[in-house]
């Protein structure tokens, strides 16, 4: 019995564990890295939670639990019962969190702005009209809201932290903010306490509304870049159609929503419509555009039996497929997936800021509290007056002014910098590895290449009228559904050909096209087509098109009936730029690699051309992303630069990641930062703009901590034993201002350098 016990105990736990599950939920009203840490450790304490983890920078919260114990209506009731919420409900969550974060970028822009606003008055009269009657009143009228009303979040915040037996950056400014405005209060009420000391009663109601405004500025900014990381996802899901067109045993068509289509369903994909999910083509025929998968640019042919993948276009054929995966299974959704779980683990620059605060805030209120002691105990006859004045300034002076604009005012200087040399810059998370890339990934098509396939060869028989056989090609090749027609038709257009009256357009699925002109037959098409009618090709032309091929372009022949007249080479352009941009990053040790969809003789004939000894061809989405994870395995740090949706992943994955800017929506998205010019050169000035920036943040770190490594002491008293000098908190307030100039001076210093 015992041993029956123990089994069924042993299946018990088995059962339990393949029942877990993990799943994303997104996180609302989070502030700060330290709110994250919070929620984290709340879903964690929830019985049946194996493990959690929360990203402040995109949001989200994942949580592997046993569905059979916990539920997510436990983890929003716990994360809620510290102030925070999550989103549980199944359907619509993406635009539900989007909605969120909008609405909470508004507020603090709407509070940036009104405290701005009426924190400028203040700093006018506290500064150079302090003696004007009732300034004080004044100053205090206008400074109150913005400390209690518009600084609100601030104390609310650190009131949340303090019940966790916690501080962040929202400690430090409630703290500063609300000592320095009661402080102020008081004096301004009961300036007669200090007069009868002998001493003036000043105050810092300037100190405390600029605090404010300036620290709204940088969560303004901060919730401006973590709004902008859900648009790739939200983008990457819009490629799925909402609705699909069912085709019943009978024969006849329903529509019918995505969400609700299953395995061995046969669809119907109309022209120009979106393939709504993976499948098998079961009648019919076209051509699917699969950039956003492979990158290439060249539509591929479908017909029964071929594969078809969720996100991609049809063309102009129309065919039906039966569904082999669905939902969470689809190649798109596998991509959306990835491109999540790799945004997941990035860890923004601004985090830094609130790690340090943590350690700091309890060491400034610490030395506040020490140094009013140490007053109170040794201050002789005036103790009281100098352990509140010395208390007080300690905390007007470690004000995280500086410390709040050292991010933010460097990453606006070093966006605009960029703008002027077409990088764009979105936000700070790259910023602290990219001068330390050593390996830097290429996508070819849209990025070494044009991505757009073009004639670059039309070879004619010397012997033949080329005007009207080009009027007769274009005639044909207008009829044509090819891709590769379209590249021949706009050479000709642009020839200014006009094209001639043809007959018995007959279009031969996978070779070519023929037709009739003037009682002669004329085929556009591949060698496989030659080789069915019969037709001669010339050894000169066989010679050119063997040239032709092996420098990785497509080659169709032009036959007038029984022989060769002309061979067309199309294919995609090296942009001008590419190899001087590959040379260059070579020049600096930085090892460069392609990876293309293409195959192997068109990757190696394009390495060839710009000087690349490191390729791979044929390569998935998904292989380019593990390409990125293997070097970094390496120790290497990436950087990897595409256009397309099929480099999302990749570029969500890599250390450092650039987008070409007139590549798709997507890629712009994930990426970090975005080259609106094609110019690769530009690669080079981005990791050196991105080291300049970064070295200007941790300056302006170092400033600001320096500045109250030797203003704390001082305003605590350290040299009153020596010589007898006291901070005055006036001047403390001062100092913190100049901290804040230093600092916005510093970031300045970077629009005037060079890049390279």
């Amino acid at each position: 019995m015992k041993q029956e016990a123990l089994l069924t105990k042993h299946n018990a736990d088995n059962s339990k564990k393949h029942k877990l599950i993990k799943e994303t939920f997104p996180v609302l009203e989070m502030t700060c890295a330290a709110c994250a840490v919070s929620v984290e450790s709340m879903l964690k304490s929830v019985e049946g939670v194996k493990d959690a983890g929360v990203n402040f920078a995109n949001q989200d919260a994942w949580v592997e639990y046993d569905p059979a114990v916990a539920t997510p209506e436990q983890f929003q009731e716990t994360v809620r019962s510290i102030g925070y919420d999550i989103v549980i409900e199944k359907e619509n969550k993406e635009e539900i969190k989007e909605a969120a974060q909008q609405k909470q970028y508004e507020a603090i822009k709407q509070r940036t702005i009104w405290s701005s606003f009426l924190s400028v008055p203040v700093v006018i009269i506290g500064m150079f009209f302090m003696d004007m009657p009732f300034g004080n009143y004044i100053m205090m009228a206008l400074a109150t809201p913005v400390v209690f009303y518009f600084g609100r979040s601030f104390f609310i915040n650190a009131w949340k932290q303090a019940r966790h037996r916690k501080a962040n950056m929202d400690t430090l400014v409630a703290l500063s903010t609300g000592i320095a405005w009661l402080f102020s209060a008081f004096n301004t009420f009961f300036p007669e306490f200090w007069h009868a000391r002998g001493l003036h009663a000043h105050v810092y109601f300037e100190a405390a509304a600029v605090v404010i405004a300036f620290i709204s500025l940088g969560k303004m900014l901060e919730e401006k870049a973590k709004s902008n990381t859900s648009s790739a996802i939200k983008k990457l899901m819009g490629l799925q159609p909402k609705t699909v067109t069912l085709i019943l045993e009978n024969g006849q068509s329903q529509e019918l929503p995505v969400s609700q289509v299953k395995q061995n369903y046969v669809l119907l994909v109309k022209p120009g419509e979106k393939i709504p999910v993976d499948g098998m083509v079961t009648v019919g025929e076209s051509f699917v555009d699969e950039s956003m998968i492979t990158g290439e640019p060249i539509p591929v042919e479908k017909k029964t039996g071929d594969k078809v993948f969720a996100g991609t276009i049809n063309q102009k054929g129309s065919f039906r497929f039966r569904a082999e995966k669905v939902g969470a299974e689809t190649l798109l959704s596998q991509i959306i997936k990835m491109v999540q779980e790799a945004q997941g683990s990035k860890a923004p620059v601004q985090k830094l800021v609130d790690k340090i605060a943590g350690i700091f805030v309890p060491i400034v209120i610490g030395i506040s509290i020490l140094t009013f002691i140490a007053w109170m105990l040794f201050g002789g006859e005036n103790a009281f007056t100098h352990a509140l004045l010395t208390a007080v300034t300690v905390l007007v002076i470690a004000c995280p002014c500086a410390l709040g604009l050292a991010t933010p005012t460097a990453i606006m200087v070093g966006v605009g910098k960029g703008a002027e040399h077409n990088i764009l810059i979105k936000d700070a998370e790259s910023l602290e590895l990219a001068h330390k890339v050593d390996a830097v990934i290429l996508d070819k098509t849209g990025t070494i290449t044009e991505g757009k396939p073009e004639v670059s060869d039309m070879l004619f028989d010397a012997a033949v009228d080329q005007a009207t056989l080009k009027s007769i090609l274009l005639a044909i090749e207008m009829q044509s559904e090819h891709p590769l027609a379209e590249a021949v038709v706009r050479s000709l257009q642009i020839e200014q050909i006009n094209p001639a009256a043809v007959q018995q357009i007959n279009s031969i699925t996978g070779k070519g096209i023929a037709a009739k002109h003037e009682g002669r037959d004329y085929l556009v098409g591949n060698a496989r087509l030659l080789s069915d009618k019969g037709i001669k090709i010339s050894k000169e032309f066989l010679q050119k098109t063997s040239q032709l091929q092996e420098q990785a372009k497509t080659v169709i022949a032009f036959a007038e009936d029984k022989a060769v007249v002309a061979v067309i080479a199309i294919a995609d352009k090296i942009k001008a730029s590419s190899k001087a941009a590959i040379d260059s990053l070579q020049k600096k040790g930085i090892e460069v690699y392609m990876l293309t969809g293409d195959n192997k003789q068109t990757a190696a004939a394009i390495a060839r051309e710009v000087g690349l000894k490191e390729y791979q061809a044929e390569v998935m989405p998904a292989d380019k992303a593990a390409f990125v994870q293997h070097l970094q395995q390496q120790g290497k740090v990436v950087a990897m630069v595409g256009d397309g949706i099929n480099d999302s992943h990749a570029l969500a994955q890599a250390d450092v990641s650039i987008a070409m800017g007139k590549g798709s929506d997507i890629a712009m998205d994930v990426a970090k930062m975005t080259l609106i010019t094609s110019d690769l050169s530009s690669i080079s000035k981005a990791l050196d703009l991105s080291k300049k920036t970064v070295n200007t943040i941790k300056q302006n770190l170092f400033w600001a901590f320096i500045y109250n490594l030797i203003g704390i002491p001082i305003a605590a008293g350290v040299l009153y034993p020596i010589n007898g000098f006291l901070l005055d908190p006036m001047i403390a307030g001062a100092a913190m201002a100049l901290s804040s100039v230093s600092v916005v001076s510093n970031s300045l210093r970077l629009k005037y350098s060079s890049l390279k």
